[in-house]
Formats: C-alpha cells, structure tokens, sequence
C-alpha cells in the first residue's frame, strides 16, 4: 500500500532530505502535501517534481506568487499559518514529518496528533514548550511519534521494548560542536561563519548555532525526557566528536546498547518514514576499522546554555517556553551581527530569571509565555547592546 507524506517545512535542510528518502524509497511513498514559509521558488520546484495536493506558504505574498508559479498543476495553494495546520491534519495523510524548526511547529503538531496522525518528529521545540499539555492530554503516544532526531531515533532504537523499569539511565550524545576544547574568553570573539561551520552534521542556521551552544542538546534533553517518559536525573549528556555513537541506553544490570553510524540525517528519517520495517538505503556505510571510540563530558561552564535547558526542564510550566523563546530571538540577533556569541546564554538566562511561572499551563500560557520571552528577550538584547556602545 501507498504511504502519503505531509511535510511541514519542506525547504528547511530536514524537509528538503526527506523529498531525497521519498524519492529513494519509490512508489510506494507518495507525497501529499507540502509547507514551507516564504520560499516560492524553491517550493515551486518541489510541488513541480513531486507533484502534491496541497503546498502551503505562511507568507500570504509569497504564496499568491506560489499560485501563479504552480498554476495548471492540481495542486491547491494556501497562504498562512492556517494554511499549515490544514496540511498537518491532511485527511489523506499517513505520515505528517513535522520539520518546521521552532515554536511554529507545536500548533500544527498538536492538530495532527489530535486527528491522530503519525508524525515523523524533528521539531524538538515542540515537545519542548509543550510536552506537558501533550502528556496531559494524552498525545504522547509512542505508537504514533517517531522521533526523526539522530539522537532521539537512536534512543528508540535501543529501547526496543524494554520495559522501563529496566532503564537505568539514557546516554545522549553531543558532537561539541565547532568550539569543543574552547574557553569562555576564547568564545567572546566568534563569528557566526565560525559557528555555522559544523564539524559533522549539515544542517539548517538555527539548529547549527544551537549546536554550537550546546543548547541544542539541552532542547533534545527536554525532548528525551517527554519522548521516553524518563526523569531528567536518569538523561546524560556525552561528547563524541565523531558522532559515530549516535545515543546509548544503559539497562539496570550494567548493560548498554548503543545505535552507531554515519552521521547521515537520511538513515533515521527513513527509519520514522518506513518503521517499523528497515529498507534498503543509498547512504554510506559505516566502517569500523580504525576507529576509536572517545567520550567526554560537557564543558558546562564554556557552554552555559545545557544547564539553562536543564534548570528550565527541572522548573517546569511555562519556563521551557521562555527558555525557547529567548533562545530563538537570541540566535537570529547573533547571526544578524547584534550580540556575541557569549550573549545568547545570558539573554536567554536573564529572560528566565525574569520570567513569572505559571504552572501546568494550558495551550494559550505556553502561546503568552513564547510571546513574552520574546519581547523581552529584545530589551534584554537593547541593554547588552547599550553596555557595548
């Protein structure tokens, strides 16, 4: 039988190599609908080469010029945020592969989850600012969320179906970035070509800075914790630089089991697409020979943002909101050229400490709470900006 992909955020670096998996995998994957947020051309192509029912454009400008470049085709055009819930909650979908990166993704990841899609997850803020309601609600279903993350595949890989009581802890694994071994003072002069230039992985701007960070692998402890329903004390943070390891689980009796690979994003989008059968694919393999295997922990006081990420988890309520949301705007500001790159964790740090909490929140708190981190992230960003003048 025919499987029918949504993706939401088709032209970002995940969206754009899950066309290349659909495409490998052949006929039997057909894509159904597609969303991106102001890039007409490029989305053009790809309702061209692949013809879907439905491509949506948050940007309404961008998608009336989508219409007029996609016109004869037989695909519906949709211009606005609405446009991007209409697609998650596609009635023909079997699979929605939710690769919008940040708070836009957790609306339309909740419709779908409510009309009972299965989602191929990459959208870690999702579960970041919003974990709780979906657990509150429900929602966090294994049987429907495959995490698309290297990591988070991983882990469910090595899970299995191990009962959780035999789960001692969870290994997380971090590259380190481009900046492992580096000091604070060393990090005050970076510039976002430095920071964009991942050692392993190709990926989008925002997620490649967040490497640098480290918050990153803070937004993917968060993610763990509500993906495998596991306590935050039970979530380890490893450095392998080769990002060969791609996460562990250690069992109860000493045992660990570990996912390892090439660091090719196509192997666990293919793994969430196909799941839970395997099927052959064109990346490369990995070879053991000559290689050793390294680990190392996390410079937390260089990289202050994984403990942010942890305090904001431990807090709970609306601060995984907040901690997102300054995050987000802190990022843009940097590669924009408005802050260092030691200025995104104290953004992001006095935006929390600032923040008023509210406890089990419901959808429109997490949405106020986003809104507030964000307002406040730039008058946080105006006084650094003072102080530098």
């Amino acid at each position: 039988m025919v499987k029918r992909i949504v993706i939401l955020g088709s032209t970002g670096s995940i969206g754009r190599q899950t066309l290349e998996v659909i495409e490998d995998l052949g006929n039997q994957y057909r894509v159904a609908a597609l969303t991106a947020g102001s890039n007409d051309h490029l989305l053009s192509n790809q309702v061209k080469r692949f013809r879907p029912e439905l491509a949506v454009l948050s940007d309404t400008e961008a998608a009336a010029r989508l219409a007029d470049r996609v016109s004869g085709l037989g695909c519906a055009v949709i211009g606005g945020e609405e446009g991007q819930i209409q697609a998650a909650t596609w009635p023909e979908a079997d699979i929605v592969v939710m690769a919008q990166v940040g708070f836009s993704g957790f609306i339309p990841l909740l419709s779908a989850l409510k009309k009972g899609k299965k989602i191929a997850l990459a959208n870690k803020e999702s579960l970041v600012i919003g974990g709780d309601i979906l657990k509150r609600l429900g929602l966090l279903n294994s049987d429907y969320i495959i995490p698309v993350d290297s990591e988070h595949s991983a882990i469910r890989q090595c899970l299995g179906s191990a009962h959780p009581d035999e789960v001692a802890q969870i290994i997380l694994t971090a590259s380190g970035g481009p900046f492992f071994g580096w000091k604070k003072d060393d990090l005050d002069h970076v510039t976002p070509e430095q920071a964009l230039d991942h050692p392993n992985w190709q990926m989008g701007k925002k997620i490649t800075i967040d490497s640098a960070t480290m918050m990153n692998k803070g937004l993917e402890v968060i993610e763990a914790r509500w993906l495998f329903d596991i306590s935050l004390e039970q979530i380890e943070v490893v450095i392998d630089r080769q990002s060969i390891v791609h996460s562990m689980v250690e069992y109860v009796d000493g045992s660990i089991i570990a996912q390892i690979g090439t660091p090719d994003m196509r192997i666990p989008i293919q793994y969430a697409l196909t799941y839970p059968e395997r099927k052959q694919s064109r990346v490369e393999r990995f070879r053991p020979f000559g290689k050793t295997l390294h680990f190392e922990q996390p410079d937390r006081n260089s990289f202050p943002c994984l403990d942010l990420a942890y305090r904001a988890a431990m807090t709970g309520g609306t601060m995984p909101a907040a901690l997102n949301g300054a995050n987000e705007v802190a990022v843009e500001q940097f590669v924009g050229g408005s802050i260092k790159f030691t200025d995104i964790a104290k953004v992001i740090e006095q935006v929390m400490n600032n923040h008023t909490v509210i406890e089990n929140p419901g959808i429109d708190d997490v949405i106020d709470a986003d809104i507030w981190s964000r307002h406040k992230s730039v008058e946080v960003i105006d006084e650094l900006s003072g102080r530098m003048m």
